[in-house]
């Protein structure tokens, strides 16, 4: 079962209003964009190389954890290069034919965006080789021995992918790429400043002591920066004058249960189970998954990418451990005599 979670990084599509005001809170250029300073340079140049030659741009993967800006930025390289964009995702796509339609829809510079790219069917993805290589399409008409194969001319698009990973990309896929970047997590400076501009937007006031607080607790990504501010700015409408100010910070994010380096219930059981039973000793992620009731994938996607950031868990060959910042963070006291029975 999914588990919600203030601090979770996905866009939950189900929640229509939610998407309403994330999609009102994206950047439409580069001018707009906070942070990912070296990224927007290589893009500006090649937009700019593309348009002076009038080409369309090579086509673009942009790898990182979720939350960082992908979508927003293909959406902005869209915008800089005065094109259309059709946004798509690898599991929407479920058959061949599916693509087919997608990409025939297109016009010469179009932009088609397909997010998770790693999630693409084997034969999906066999399509898509010779479509960005060689704009052609290959379909086959009718069945049996009658069934002959057409191969059709596609207006010169440029395909741009996101995926938080890149390891589960096939190696063809993945070399017809021009550019290949990678989204960095922000410096808590940047979420501030992205934090004033969201509240900008939202009608709200919010002072820079306030600002800095949340840009603390947001885990160096936008996607949640944007979240808390808009439930803090809903407890400071309910319980103040609608002015954000650090009070009110402080005791909005108390209710949510969001210490000051961001972790949250989920984070803090996470760290207490694996220093509680194995102290600082590597545990295999089935065991961890066992003691938390969370399943592997959601330990992987949703817990290790920011307590690896800060330090608090590490990789080891013989699984996940603790770190002493972990228990010092959580006051834990460490039993040096501990043994490790972990199962890998």
């Amino acid at each position: 079962m999914a588990i919600e979670r203030i601090t979770d990084t996905s866009l939950n599509s189900d929640d229509s209003n939610e998407v309403e005001v994330e999609i009102t809170l994206r950047p439409s250029y580069f001018t707009e964009y906070i942070g990912q300073n070296r990224l927007k340079e290589n893009l500006k140049l090649a937009i700019e190389a593309a348009k002076k030659r009038n080409e369309p741009l090579d086509h673009i993967l942009l790898y990182g954890p979720p939350g960082l800006g992908k979508t927003t930025m293909a959406m902005v390289v869209a915008n800089e290069m005065g094109r259309k964009i059709r946004v798509t995702s690898g599991p929407a796509i479920e058959r061949a034919g599916d693509l087919a339609s997608i990409i025939t829809n297109l016009e010469d510079g179009d932009i088609l965006f397909i997010d998770e790219i790693h999630r693409l069917g084997k034969n999906i993805e066999e399509v898509l080789y010779s479509a960005m290589e060689d704009y052609k399409l290959d379909i086959m008409i009718g069945k049996g021995p009658g069934a002959r194969s057409v191969r059709l001319d596609l207006p010169k698009f440029t395909v741009i992918g996101a995926t938080t990973k890149t390891g589960n990309l096939s190696a063809p896929l993945r070399d017809r790429f021009g550019h290949m970047y990678r989204h960095e997590f922000y410096s808590e400076d940047e979420i501030a400043k992205i934090i004033e501009r969201s509240a900008k937007i939202l009608n709200s006031k919010i002072d820079k002591k306030s600002a800095e607080i949340l840009s603390k607790r947001s885990r160096l990504t936008p996607r949640i920066a944007n979240r808390l501010l808009k439930r803090v700015r809903d407890y400071s409408d309910v319980n103040g004058d609608g002015i954000i100010d650090s009070k009110l910070t402080a005791d909005a994010l108390a209710m949510l249960e969001i210490d000051e380096l961001g972790l949250d219930n989920g984070d803090r059981n996470l760290l207490s189970k694996m220093i509680d039973n194995y102290g600082l000793n590597p545990v295999g992620l089935n065991t961890l998954s066992a003691l938390t009731g969370d399943e592997e994938s959601t330990i992987e996607d949703f817990f290790e990418p920011y307590l690896m950031q800060i330090a608090f868990i590490e990789r080891t060959p013989r699984g996940r451990k603790a770190t002493t910042k972990a228990a010092k963070h959580l006051n834990k006291s460490i039993d040096k005599n501990q043994k490790n029975t972990s199962l890998l």
